[in-house]
Parts: structure tokens; sequence; C-alpha cells
């Protein structure tokens, strides 16, 4: 790599930017590829679904071999939320390689002795987020059952390009959540990118069974959605 490519890596990374470093195999040419892509170049779109797959890996595009490394910032996941399947939630995910916000203004909940050693905000969830990356990268998860925290988290999230909307919640409660989006004007397509309610049906009972099915919800979507 010559180092005019490696000084515009190294400010892309600095700037929290994802990328992708092509690097033709038979002459050893680089392209600098960041992230998201816009372009229909070939080249760039299949190095926009490697970043997607968090997989650098050996391309052919027109009969040219590349070799696509892939440079990400870590996926996201805000809980809103600091209740009890927020603890074994946030700790799982942040081993699994997530940056993990814990959002509730609720301060008896959010507390540094629930959770220690993550990154708690305690403004309402539409502030929080205002002041947030959402972007494809992103996943938020709403545990409360409250519309006055969930309802905001959710539009916020509804208006960007997260890669996962997840909602904790009864089947009733879900409905209830969907006809008041409605009626803020979402159409059903929208809302039905909300995940509820959240987690695989594997039958889970406590905080932690429920947490275990909302990260296999969440990965599985990372990793196997193609619009992730």
């Amino acid at each position: 790599m010559d180092r005019k490519t490696l000084a515009k890596a190294i400010d892309a990374r600095k700037s929290g930017a994802g990328l992708v470093i092509a690097t033709r195999l038979d002459t050893a040419e680089t392209r600098l590829i960041t992230l998201p892509v816009t372009s229909p170049d070939p080249l760039d779109r299949a190095a926009d679904e490697a970043a997607r797959r968090d997989a650098s890996q050996r391309v052919e595009i027109d009969g040219v071999s590349w070799f696509l490394n892939v440079f990400n910032e870590p996926p996201r996941l805000y809980v809103v939320g600091a209740v009890h399947i927020a603890q074994p939630l946030s700790h799982m995910a942040a081993m699994a390689g997530f940056s993990v916000v814990v959002i509730d203004p609720r301060t008896a909940f959010a507390t540094g002795e629930r959770f220690p050693g993550l990154h708690l905000v305690t403004a309402w969830p539409d502030e929080a987020l205002a002041d947030l990356p959402l972007d494809r990268r992103t996943a938020v998860v709403t545990l409360t059952h409250d519309p006055k925290l969930d309802d905001p988290a959710l539009v916020a999230a509804l208006g960007a390009p997260c890669f996962f909307i997840g909602a904790l919640g009864s089947r009733k409660t879900h409905a209830a959540r969907c006809a008041r989006l409605k009626a803020q004007g979402f159409s059903d397509a929208a809302i039905e990118r909300i995940r509820g309610p959240v987690g695989l049906a594997i039958g889970a009972i406590s905080p932690a069974e429920i947490a275990v099915s909302i990260m296999a919800e969440l990965i599985a979507t990372l990793r196997q959605d193609p619009s992730a």
C-alpha cells in the first residue's frame, strides 16, 4: 500500500468511518473504498457486501481478482430500558463485540452497579438517540413496555437505516404499539421493520434466556439478512 492510501485509511479510521482496502492481486494496485458505498461500481458494491458481513475476502470482478480487506467499526446496540433483561443482554452483546449503550432516564435503574463497565445514558430516549449514530451498523432494542420510553426510541430508529429494531412485549402489547405508530404516520411497511415481540421463539422464560433469544435474532439479522 502506498503512503497516500495509508494516510487516507488512517484518517478514515480516526473519523470512525468504516472502509475496505481493495488490492488487485495481479498488480498490487490498491483502492480505498469508504463506507457506506453509494457508487454502482461492481468493485465498490462487492466491497459493500463484504463489509456488511464483516468478511475480508477474495472476489472476482470482470475477470480480475481482488482481495477486499474490511475495516469496520463495531456494530452498535442501543438498549432502551435498564430493566432486568437489559443486564444480561447488554453484557452478552458487549462480549459479542458490540458497542453497547444502555438508555434510561430512570436513574434508580440505570446505575453503574447494575451495569458495570457499560455506557449508560440517563437522558430520555429521543434526546439520547439524537446524539448517537443511527446507521446500518446500529441495532435498537426497547424493553420497558412504557410507551413514553419505547415509542420515541422506535420513532427515531424507524427514521434511520438501523439493521435491527426490536421491541419487547406480548403480541397484544405489540399490536397496540403498532397502532400508535400508525397513528403517527408510519406505514405498515415501516412498522414491519420492528421485530416484535423481539427474540427468537425458543421458549425463553428467565431474563437471561430472553436475552439469549434477542441476541440470537439480532446476530442472525446482522450476519444472514442481505438487507442488513
